[in-house]
């Protein structure tokens, strides 16, 4: 019989490659996109098709996270049997600027589609997997971190996600829903939004190559982060609901670098020296800052046999030549014009 997934946030990095893999597992995959008035679907426009072929496993509906009774609607008519909740506002620094919103969609989505899972879970066994984060560590109390650590939250993204994750866990208790929460560190890839950090120096890197680009502002260069490859982590995300009990993993590399050393990955790939070209910005520092991240998956690695298998280097290397290829897509097109 053919599972059927629901993912929110599917147009989003990591919910394009969880569809990827779902959909090579023969699964039925359903989507939510917010209705806009331009589409906003290029990370999955290689795997959709035609809504109206019949071979079509890939169906996308109108929704949004902080709509509860649209999305109860709509969990009740689709009847999945596993739930990924990735839909966020995902962006820590921007969340100091927007910190209502980004509690309603983190914090109050989150409970919005536990409290969805729990109605179908009257009628049919639904398993949900919430994406809870690094930064609800914060102000680290130990190194490496697991999933005994005790969070210390420093923005306001880091707080919205430690109320989502004790929400899951105070589901499948109260509930004795199959709600488990996904601690993920760092995770990057050629679908990164570009403003995010990692992405934003691979773009850098390919444009200054090309010329088309001369300067990149940056802010805290010293922070350490444990930075995976986002394909290697959903694949973690479809395990944890294959366990035979819900329950929380870190997923990590177990190895930490700084932003100067994504920064000389990247350049050394392209024979540059990034130190020509970095200027530091205050406007990117964060109110407060995270300065180290280092996950401890030695529980995914145990109990679900998940390990990363991208280094950092590797992660940069990939990135980079993605962004090279688009860069010169961008010039080409520039010269047309």
């Amino acid at each position: 019989m053919t599972k059927k997934a629901l993912i929110t946030g599917i147009t989003g990095q990591d919910g394009s490659y969880l569809a990827e893999l779902l959909l090579e597992k023969d699964y039925e995959v359903h989507g939510i996109v917010r209705r806009c008035s331009t589409f906003n679907t290029d990370r999955i426009d290689h795997i959709y098709k035609d809504p109206h072929e019949s071979d079509n496993r890939l169906l996308l509906h109108y929704g949004d996270l902080t709509d509860g009774q649209n999305l109860t609607n709509l969990v009740l008519d689709i009847e999945p049997d596993e739930i990924y909740n990735l839909g966020a506002q995902s962006h820590v620094r921007v969340s100091f600027d927007s910190p209502a919103y980004t509690l309603q969609v983190v914090g109050a989505g989150a409970l919005n589609v536990l409290e969805a899972a729990r109605q179908l879970n009257k009628e049919k066994e639904v398993r949900v997997y919430q994406a809870s984060s690094s930064e609800m560590y914060g102000d680290v109390l130990e190194t490496p971190q697991s999933e005994t650590t005790p969070f210390q939250p420093q923005s306001p993204y880091a707080c919205a996600k430690v109320y989502a994750f004790h929400q899951t866990v105070n589901y499948r208790h109260a509930y004795d829903l199959f709600a488990t929460n996904g601690i993920l560190f760092n995770h990057e890839s050629p679908r990164r939004g570009e403003t995010f950090v990692t992405r934003k120096i691979t773009r850098a890197a390919a444009r200054i190559k090309l010329g088309t680009q001369d300067k990149l502002f940056l802010g805290n260069l010293d922070a350490k982060r444990d930075w995976g490859y986002a394909k290697d982590y959903v694949e973690g995300m479809w395990m944890m609901l294959q366990h035979d009990e819900p329950d929380d993993f870190v997923l990590a590399t177990e190895k930490t670098h700084t932003i100067r050393e994504f920064l000389d990955y990247s350049f050394e790939h392209l024979d540059l020296d990034w130190s020509k070209h970095v200027e530091i910005d205050p406007r990117y520092f964060r109110p407060t800052e995270v300065n180290l991240l280092l996950g401890d998956a030695t529980k995914a690695r145990e109990q679900l046999g998940w390990e990363a298998k991208t280094t950092c280097r590797e992660l940069a290397q990939i990135m980079v030549d993605h962004d090279l290829e688009l860069a010169r897509s961008e010039s080409t097109q520039a010269s047309l014009n």
